[in-house]
Formats: C-alpha cells, sequence, structure tokens
C-alpha cells in the first residue's frame, strides 16, 4: 500500500502548491520517484495526466473565485497561471463552457472538480498472465531518444518516434542486427532514478548478434542482470499494452511482494500484425523485494 500512500501524498502536495508554478520534480519526490515514473503511474492509475489535473483544479476554483464580485477577473487569472486575460477566457469556456463574465453577472452553471483521494479498490475473479524471472545480462544494439518526462507529451513523441523508425529503415535495420533465435523488437524507458529527472531516454531496440555493425546514431547497450516482472499482452497495439500497463500499476505492484526499481522498463513487441486481435507482446518491469 506505500505505492497509493506516495502518490495522494503527491497530489496533496499538488493541492497544496496549486497556485504556484508547476513543478514535476518537488512533486515526485513526496512518492520517493523521479518525474517521469509519477506522471506515468498517476497517468495509469487516474486516467489523466497530473497537467490536465492541475489545469482542472484551478480552473474549478477560479470559477468559484469569480462568484466573488470583489474579486477582478484579471486577478483571478493571474493567480492561478494566465498572464493575460484572453488566454485565461479560453481555457475557462473550455473547462466550463461559460464565459468569466457571465460567471460575474450570476447568469451562468459552473462545473466542479474535486481534488482525487486515492483508494483500493477491490475487484476479483480476473488473473494476469506474469512471472517473476532473473535473467543474464544481455547486449543490444539501439537507437535513442531524449523525450520528456511529461505524460501528454511523451504520449505523442513515442509513437511517433515508432512511426519515424518504420519510414526511415531503423526497424529493417535492427531486424537485421537480430540473433538467430530473436525475433522480437523492444521499446526500452531508461530512468536515472532520480527525482530531478524532467526527461527520460527511450530506445527502440534489437537483441543483437555477434559482429553486427554499428552505423551512426546507432550504439550498443549493456542490460544489466536484473529481477524481471514479465506480464504478456494479448490484442492489438496500442490498446492491449495500454490495458495491461494500467493492470499492473492498479493491480499488481499495490499488492504484489515486488515493487519496482525505477531503472529500466522494456516492452517486448513479438513480429506479426500489430493490429490483430491475437497479436502477442511482454512488457518487463525490473523489480526488487519489497
Amino acid at each position: 500500500m506505500n505505492w497509493i500512500k506516495g502518490l495522494q501524498r503527491a497530489i496533496d502536495y499538488m493541492e497544496a502548491h496549486i497556485t504556484e508554478p508547476t513543478d514535476y520534480e518537488l512533486i515526485a519526490r513526496e512518492m520517493n520517484v523521479s518525474a517521469f515514473y509519477f506522471q506515468r503511474i498517476f497517468t495509469l492509475i487516474c486516467g489523466f495526466t497530473p497537467g490536465e489535473y492541475i489545469r482542472n483544479r484551478r480552473l474549478a476554483l477560479a470559477g468559484s473565485e469569480l462568484l466573488d464580485a470583489d474579486r477582478k477577473v484579471i486577478d483571478v487569472a493571474m493567480k492561478y497561471g494566465y498572464d493575460t486575460p484572453e488566454g485565461f477566457s479560453r481555457a475557462f469556456v473550455r473547462f466550463h463552457g461559460v464565459t468569466p463574465l457571465s460567471v460575474r453577472k450570476g447568469t451562468a452553471a459552473l462545473r466542479s472538480f474535486s481534488p482525487l483521494r486515492i483508494t483500493i479498490s477491490l475487484k476479483g475473479g480476473e488473473g494476469m498472465n506474469y512471472k517473476i524471472v532473473e535473467k543474464e545480462a544481455f547486449t543490444v544494439i539501439e537507437r535513442a531518444e531524449i523525450h520528456s518526462a511529461a505524460d501528454d507529451e511523451n504520449q505523442k513523441t513515442i509513437p511517433d518516434f515508432w512511426d519515424r523508425a518504420r519510414a526511415d529503415g531503423t526497424m529493417d535495420f535492427l531486424v537485421s542486427c537480430l540473433s538467430p533465435d530473436e525475433k522480437n523488437l523492444y521499446g526500452i524507458c531508461y530512468n536515472d532514478n532520480s527525482a530531478d529527472s524532467s526527461t527520460f531516454e527511450y530506445s527502440i531496440a534489437a537483441r543483437c548478434k555477434n559482429g553486427c555493425d554499428i552505423p551512426d546514431g546507432y550504439r550498443i547497450k549493456k542490460i544489466p542482470k536484473r529481477t524481471w516482472a514479465i506480464f504478456d499482452c494479448k490484442g492489438p497495439m496500442p490498446s492491449a499494452i495500454q490495458e495491461t500497463w494500467h493492470r499492473i500499476v492498479t493491480e499488481f505492484f499495490p499488492t504484489a511482494d515486488y515493487e519496482p526499481t525505477y531503472e529500466m522498463d522494456i516492452e517486448v513487441y513479438d513480429e506479426g500484425d500489430i493490429s490483430a486481435a491475437d497479436y502477442k507482446s511482454q512488457i518487463w518491469v525490473a523489480v526488487k523485494k519489497k
């Protein structure tokens, strides 16, 4: 349950500093993880990003304050991080469906957005296919990029990375480097495990055979010996792997005897049609005993 308590501490910190500039590094320290992993865990559990949560909470609070006839719209806008009345008005209309002026006139209804309280909801009957495996160190050849830890950004930039890899020959080259007994490509999230990181490194990789050439833009990386929690996924991408990640975060780790090391995790993609209902993939999470 420490996972849930840590996330609630982070949410409480956001609420206590709701009018201040958002600092994900400080928020993540409340959960004792990096900014990247905090945003990933929050989004998987809550269904929206921390940025969306903070924005919605600010606009809900701003709406309540506009009911006070003594408050100027520009003062409320500045308090909740908007530099101009125009920018504040646009965001306000998107959230509430009405203008700040109509609220001041008392002619509009406001939308509420309550602070989050994280709880465990027990659901029985469904099993997860997973295994705990200690793997020896192995070597991959990979092309890596730096991505923002902000989930609302990397949810766009990582799929774009894969699309570019298909189009520019990266994936074809990596497949050509595969060892004879290998057929999978990896998507690897690296993390430096520090709470002050606003970015993370992500690579598209293949377990390589000996003597593979290393063109410009690629590198050889040794994945260290680790204990992995390995979860099977079945179904079309990206929905199948996203649903498995959600269950890992909400069902497995809150109650398991293991916790992530927060060093890295690997998504393993089999050959075949990624849109097929029977497409198989895996998620590997480096873990340690609690």
